[in-house]
């Protein structure tokens, strides 16, 4: 492969490569880090290949008032410390900007092999090696590290009468402000983190209403390490049993927050079931009540962006794709495939355990075989 910086797509129509990192969000810049620290050199080696044309992940798409001070933690990359790149103390600075730039100063201090904008269109099994096909240049590898994570693979239930209805839907990939929504009613699906923050904005000036498929399960008190441990566990088990990852919600509850005491207050919080239609100008449950909406907001997460990877036929009868490994990032089925940022590894903190692990028990395969 001709030398490219880092940051630019590369330029060679065949690449052969040991591995392929797909995916420059924290998981694959943990993987990439640990690659290259266990001797794996980069360009020749191993590359990361990364569709957005900058860095910064899924965090670069964010809406704008998700803060340092209002976001999930944002757990340091292995070997360079957050505060590093930037002002810890400044935590009104958007997330959108924050993190990309402190991914962008990782990738540089590292000399990381990221090529973008490459997206990669499908990966094919070619006996000893995978066939990476992008839109730019074909690989060619012997171990694949997927970091794709979810924010390409929105989800929105079907629910019968969407196509008719005359207002706006959105997913929370595409919030941007709440006062887009000014005069009109809003109704928020979903039961997690990003549903009750943007709720939260929206029901500030405009007005709302709040709908979930099951009933909220708020948690008081703090999350301890052990508890975090046990949630985790939890979403492993599935993904040891071939089991699509459960919602981190589901799992972990919601966190008392003064915010969430505060929208209590003010009757934000009163949960409405799940409807069963969408009428032209509205929902209505399976009793006959209805409600007029000019605005669904579907805040009802994602599903893991793995399409590329299909000809692997990696899944199971269930849908889940059955895991291994120490951390569970080796697919069962194909030992030489790591997913990483997936289910038990689905949060800042676990992407970059799993980084580590799969760079590790990757190149300890490939070795071997």
């Amino acid at each position: 492969m001709s030398e490219a910086r880092p940051g630019t797509a590369a330029p060679s129509p065949l690449v052969k490569v040991q591995v392929v990192v797909i995916g420059a969000g924290q998981a694959g810049l943990s993987a990439a880090y640990h690659l290259k620290r266990r001797g794996l050199a980069p360009h020749k080696g191993f590359v990361v290949l990364d569709r957005s044309p900058e860095p910064g992940g899924a965090w670069q798409h964010r809406w704008p008032s998700l803060t340092l001070s209002t976001v999930n933690r944002i757990h340091d990359l292995p070997g360079m410390p957050f505060s590093e790149a930037l002002d810890t103390t400044a935590t009104e600075l958007p997330a959108s900007t924050a993190v990309p730039a402190y991914f962008a100063a990782y990738e540089k201090r590292f000399e990381l092999p990221v090529y973008r904008p490459v997206t990669v269109k499908v990966v094919c099994d070619r006996g000893d090696r995978f066939r990476v096909e992008t839109d730019r240049v074909q690989f060619s590898a012997r171990g694949l590290i997927n970091a794709t994570g979810t924010w390409e693979s929105p989800y929105i239930p079907d629910v019968p009468g969407r196509e008719q209805f005359r207002g706006r839907q959105l997913h929370t990939k595409d919030y941007r402000t709440a006062d887009a929504f000014r005069g009109e009613h809003v109704v928020v699906v979903g039961g997690g983190i990003s549903a009750i923050q943007l709720l939260d904005e929206i029901s500030q000036v405009t007005v709302t209403s709040w709908v979930t498929r099951r009933p909220p399960q708020f948690r008081r008190g703090t999350f301890d390490a052990e508890a975090g441990r046990a949630a985790v566990a939890l979403v492993e088990d599935r993904v040891r049993r071939g089991l699509p990852p459960a919602s981190v919600v589901s799992v972990t509850g919601i966190p008392v927050t003064t915010a969430i005491e505060a929208m209590q207050a003010r009757g934000v919080l009163n949960r409405l079931p799940i409807f069963s239609e969408i009428t032209e100008d509205g929902v209505r449950w399976p009793d006959g009540t209805t409600l007029r909406a000019d605005v669904i907001l579907w805040c009802t997460g994602f599903r893991s962006s793995l399409d590329h990877l299909a000809p692997l036929m990696l899944r199971g009868e269930g849908g889940g794709i059955k895991m291994t490994g120490r951390l569970a990032t080796q697919v069962s089925k194909d030992p030489r495939v790591h997913l990483v940022g997936h289910g038990p590894s689905a949060s800042t903190i676990g992407a970059n355990r799993a980084g580590g692990a799969a760079a590790q028990e990757l190149m300890a395969f490939l070795a071997e075989h």
